[in-house]
């Protein structure tokens, strides 16, 4: 063959070598490339956050507040965090249905893809929820669930609402303060009237005082006047009472009224369930000084409650429909905007809840932190009685008993 010939075809062969050599390293790249994808997966644009409460139904007032609460959060905050999109997707359950709440949980978790699960307005529900938590890798922040325990059935469970415990030992204080000697307990059959009847005999009774009567009521009663005869019956100086918010505490405080008991100079103490501001018209003069210990009203005095109530003002909530709920849920969307600042996206829910243990920051109802320990919120509880001003029912906020634990978790702080 004539040499030129063969010199160019040496040269051609040698060029489409060197073009196979590089397009197999780029084959091989992008393979590298893939595993790694697979291995530490791309931060996602959006960030998902599934929220279950009680959007509809009897409670539908409570779940409302929750979501205008978040709504709140992100008009002040906005709606990303280091350059991450978050959504808030909600779940109505409209009372106390575990089964159903750990349904919702986990379909939030394996068909929406939610790194983070917040709401829960009735404990079983929570307790419910925080059995999914680990297997899904998915941090929880309880916005009103109320027992104790919760928190101790995943280390991925956080509060931002309150306990029993730590709403009722003030409760107690305050009737020794007040002179009485003797008093009934009532509270409603399940896990978080179970610890504010623990936690107000165990303070009332180290005080000095006695307990006449503790009365457990089935969570659906509606009619109380056999429980404010029993109450007479006793000759106690009155009755300490929990039941969760919703229609029965109005119904409890109106069959204390009409029975006689607040005529005849018996009192109730209450924890702020039964005396929210929603329910205060209906209960009118009548409501008028009953006592309440709580870690919220509408009324506090604070920059930070002005703000936050004009910040709910604007997501449509009227005034008067503002209750617990919405600071609880404000509180839980920053303690989420924290988390996922931590972890830049990424699912590390360890990480994420490790960020806000020991955070402290100034929320609408006063100084608060996460305890470190028990990953409950540490705040301050208030002295509260009915008030009447230019024709407004309110809560006056009284007497603060700063940086409260969770008592049942802590009983030795």
């Amino acid at each position: 063959m004539d040499p030129a010939r063969l010199a160019e075809i040496a040269s051609r062969w040698r060029k489409e070598t060197k073009t196979m050599t590089r397009l197999r390293k780029t084959a091989l790249g992008l393979t590298a490339l893939l595993g790694a994808l697979m291995i530490h997966p791309a931060v996602a644009d959006t960030i998902k956050v599934g929220v279950i409460g009680p959007f509809s139904g009897p409670f539908g007032l409570y779940g409302k507040n929750f979501k205008a609460g978040i709504e709140a959060w992100q008009d002040v905050n906005g709606k990303s965090v280091k350059g991450h999109d978050v959504e808030f997707i909600y779940r109505d359950l409209e009372g106390i249905d575990p089964a159903k709440a750990k349904t919702l949980a986990q379909e939030l978790i394996v068909k929406d893809k939610v790194q983070y699960l917040a709401g829960a307005y009735f404990t079983p529900d929570a307790m419910a929820i925080a059995t999914v938590v680990d297997q899904g890798k998915t941090p929880f922040v309880v916005m009103n669930a109320a027992t104790s325990a919760i928190t101790e059935k995943s280390p991925l469970v956080v509060r931002t609402s309150f306990t029993l415990w730590q709403n009722t030992v003030p409760a107690a204080k305050i009737a020794l303060e007040r002179g009485l000697k003797k008093m009934v307990i009532a509270v409603s059959d399940y896990g978080p009237g179970l610890d504010a009847e623990a936690a107000f005999r165990k303070t009332f009774e180290a005080g000095g005082g006695s307990i006449a009567d503790a009365i457990r009521m089935p969570v659906k009663t509606t009619d109380f006047g056999p429980i404010m005869q029993r109450v007479k019956d006793t000759g106690a100086d009155g009755v300490f009472a929990f039941l969760p918010s919703g229609p029965p505490t109005l119904g409890f405080v109106k069959a204390f009224i009409d029975n006689g008991l607040k005529e005849s100079g018996k009192k109730l103490i209450t924890t702020g369930d039964l005396t929210l501001e929603a329910d205060l018209p209906a209960l009118g003069d009548a409501g008028l000084g009953i006592i309440s210990t709580y870690h919220y009203a509408n009324s506090h005095d604070s920059a930070e409650n002005k703000a936050f109530l004009a910040a709910l003002k604007k997501t449509g909530l009227p005034e008067n429909e503002t209750v617990m709920t919405s600071v609880a849920a404000y509180d839980g969307a920053r303690l989420i905007y924290r988390m996922i600042e931590a972890t830049d996206g990424k699912q590390d829910p360890q990480k994420a809840v490790d960020a806000v243990k020991g955070y402290a920051w100034t929320s609408p109802r006063g100084p608060v932190s996460i305890d470190p320990k028990t990953r409950h919120i540490r705040q301050t509880i208030y002295e509260r009685v009915v008030d009447k001003k230019d024709g407004v029912y309110f809560n006056k906020e009284g007497k603060a008993f700063p940086d409260q634990p969770d008592w049942g978790l802590a009983p030795s702080q």
